[in-house]
């Protein structure tokens, strides 16, 4: 009978959770300044887009120096997203308080 080991059962690598959630949680942190810059400039506007692609080279540096692997960039897109419409939301109800 073979030896079952992690290796044949497992044949991916095991996913790296702790730098995972923090790359998240980078991702989400500085997504809300910039969604809230962002909200200022008219939709597709040059000015736009530099401010809801600004964090894009920085998630991607920490990926590739922790060795995170692709599978994790949705969960990576979904924060920035998530930062971007935040920080929206927090100018536009500032706004409408004033």
């Amino acid at each position: 009978m073979d030896c079952m080991t992690a290796a044949t059962l497992f044949p991916f690598p095991a996913p790296v959770y702790g730098p995972m959630v923090l790359i998240c949680a980078a991702a989400l942190a500085v997504n809300i300044p910039l969604g809230y810059v962002r909200e200022g400039y008219r939709k597709f506007s040059p000015a736009w887009f530099f401010y809801v692609h600004l964090s894009v080279p920085l998630i991607a540096y920490l990926r590739w120096s922790n060795h995170v692997t692709e599978w994790a960039i949705p969960a990576f897109f979904a924060c920035a997203v998530l930062g971007q419409v935040a920080g929206g939301m927090i100018r536009r109800r500032r706004r409408v308080r004033t």
